[in-house]
């Protein structure tokens, strides 16, 4: 005859097993033994047991070898099996692709990196699975093994389908299904997202308490993520487009810095004809597909699809920047600049040209942030890409035009992830999708 049990007994074995798993996460990757367990999911010990040997026979936790007591028998502990829903995770640039594996702990497998050959969609692509293959095989992992997938973008992304429908960067990439290609190789939930929404995401998790804040990806092309009370605000669908930002002084390359630091065409010696205006009557017509801000939209004269903003004072710009300053001053460090990074350092050592053109960077950049600091008030602005390599030298002057701009000027911060803040993000989410279904189902 069998024995009759309560309807109620396999919910309330999920809900136990989903409440010691959740525990043991929280702990990872420390191990942690039964009495702990129940002392922290406030279960009783038996009841802990029985879901420990579930999640052991479902492959959830493995068993640790226990640590020599000094008195009695040693105590068993238990910690995630990482393995059991790794996580890739994409960051896909105009320029390089890294793919990433984690395993359910947060743990990296394996980090790759490929450079674009050519710019264009179809070598994009190329790009991407050869970073994802050659990541699986450093991992030792299988396709059918992967249990999130995460691809962080440039370009604006339509949330509810994954697709990108915008990316001035990459020529042809909003005619790709990136996801529909992800889902059909990985078989497991995939998610699109913007670059900078992740960046933000990444950063918001290394700070304590809910807040609003402004994350701020700097290198080549500049973007940023909205964090209100600890949510990623994404507006209309276009929130944090900062690279648009057309500044006052906006800096272009054939214009050069004045010995004083300051600009040489003011605002009023540049009146705007009304053919110059950026949004003419006749660019409001949609054509089916395109986008409604039409590359003519902003001033593109390289054909890169760069914003204002970032031809300005992206990475390219202030080296460009940085050589023109010290024309016909072949000693100077800023005449052999070849990267940002090598005109940073020359202002942290004190040359006087190199630290006025940091602070006309951050002069134009606090000048283009200011009105989003005014609406938002954010409590901080973090800075990740290769540009929060830069150090006190950039901060502190971002933070002396801020003060002068605003009325409470925000922390202006450097992201301890730098350039790796992306990929962060984009595990994070990745993980967050697995732990999702996994505390629901398990």
């Amino acid at each position: 005859m069998t024995e009759e049990r309560p309807a109620g007994t396999p919910v309330l074995r999920r809900m136990n097993r989903a409440a010691v798993l959740d525990a043991v996460r929280r702990r990872a990757p420390e191990p942690v033994r039964v009495a702990e367990l129940a002392r922290l999911t406030e279960l009783t010990r038996p009841t802990v047991a029985q879901a420990v040997e579930d999640l052991l026979a479902a492959g959830w936790l493995r068993q640790v070898a226990p640590q020599q007591a000094t008195v009695g028998r040693p105590a068993t502990r238990f910690s995630l099996n990482g393995r059991a829903a790794p996580v890739l995770a994409l960051d896909v640039g105009p320029h390089t692709v890294t793919a990433g594996l984690a395993d359910l702990a947060g743990e990296r497998l394996a980090m790759i990196r490929r450079p674009v050959s050519r710019r264009g969609a179809r070598h994009l692509l190329e790009a991407v699975d050869e970073a994802t293959d050659a990541a699986l095989a450093a991992a030792g992992l299988a396709a059918e093994q992967i249990a999130a997938v995460t691809a962080a973008t440039p370009g604006i992304v339509e949330v509810a389908t994954g697709r990108v429908l915008f990316a001035p960067s990459v020529p042809g990439w909003p005619e790709i299904d990136l996801a529909g290609r992800l889902r059909a190789r990985f078989r497991c939930a995939v998610t699109v997202e913007n670059d900078a929404n992740l960046a933000a995401l990444a950063a918001v998790r290394q700070r304590t308490g809910a807040g609003t804040l402004l994350a701020v990806q700097w290198g080549e092309r500049l973007g940023a993520g909205v964090v209100i009370d600890g949510r990623l605000h994404r507006g209309a669908g276009q929130a944090g487009e900062i690279g648009f930002i057309r500044p006052t002084s906006f800096l272009r390359p054939t214009d050069s810095i004045h010995p004083t630091g300051d600009h040489p065409h003011r605002p009023e010696d540049h009146p705007h004809r009304p053919e110059d205006h950026p949004h003419r009557p006749e660019d409001h017509s949609h054509p089916t597909g395109d986008h409604p801000h039409r590359a003519g939209d902003h001033p593109d004269p390289a054909g890169d699809g760069r914003g204002p903003l970032e031809r300005a004072i992206g990475a390219e710009a202030i080296v460009d920047l940085a050589r023109r300053r010290a024309a016909g001053h072949p000693e100077s460090r800023l005449a052999r600049a070849t990267d940002a990074a090598a005109v940073f350092a020359a202002a942290a050592d004190g040359d006087p040209m190199a630290v006025e053109v940091v602070d006309r960077v951050a002069a134009v950049f606090a000048e283009a942030i200011a009105p989003a600091v005014l609406v938002l008030s954010p409590h901080a602005i973090v800075i990740g890409g290769g540009i929060a390599r830069a150090g006190a030298v950039l901060l502190d002057a971002i933070a002396r035009h801020l003060e002068d701009l605003t009325l409470t000027p925000p922390s202006v911060e450097l992201s301890e992830l730098a350039e790796g803040t992306v990929l962060t993000g984009a595990i994070q989410l990745a993980l967050d999708e697995v732990w999702r279904d996994t505390l629901t189902n398990c």
